[in-house]
């Protein structure tokens, strides 16, 4: 039996790598389920998650094919939440419990297994907002992946950089052990 997992995109330039690791989790025969904001959208297109996991990808909460709560159903059927990358929006929403769209609304749902990898400027991560709201999911038991220590998008130097694919893979598959 196939496990099925969501995999959160935010809006972020290192979702091109969400891409990558979709595919690879397809690959290993999970059933990836992809839930994305409005702005990772305008990085990388819900076609292409689409063709990767081989599913439908929720993007809205208010475009439902059929009458069934999205965000519901997947978290009575997911077995891990995945968000890659996570950013500083989406990490304080989450800590917080502010659920505004589809990918808030499904972690505020979901009571399983999740991990997520935050993306982000250095100076949002050492942010001391930031710090508190991963400190609170930690707390709860949220597996962080990350940030690495390079240059990011903008140029800057430090810690931010979203894990690469494979080593969010290796988290997925120890979070099943």
């Amino acid at each position: 039996m196939s496990r099925t997992i969501v995999l959160g995109v935010t809006g972020g330039i290192a979702a091109y790598k969400s891409a990558a690791l979709c595919s690879k989790l397809t690959q290993a025969g999970y059933d990836v389920r992809v839930v994305m904001t409005e702005n990772a959208a305008k990085f990388v297109t819900p076609l292409t998650f689409r063709t990767l996991s081989r599913n439908a990808v929720v993007t809205s909460l208010w475009e439902e094919p059929e009458w069934k709560p999205e965000h519901v159903s997947l978290a009575n059927q997911a077995d891990l939440f995945v968000t890659a990358p996570a950013t500083a929006n989406f990490i304080a929403k989450f800590a917080n419990g502010i659920a505004d769209d589809a990918l808030s609304t499904f972690a505020a749902t979901f009571e399983g297994k999740t991990i997520i990898a935050p993306a982000m400027n250095p100076a949002m991560w050492r942010n001391p907002a930031c710090v508190e709201n991963v400190e609170k999911l930690r707390k709860r038991g949220v597996i962080l992946v990350g940030p690495e220590n390079g240059h990011v998008a903008c140029g800057a130097p430090g810690a931010g950089r979203m894990s690469e694919p494979d080593t969010i893979f290796e988290a997925v598959e120890n979070a099943f052990k």
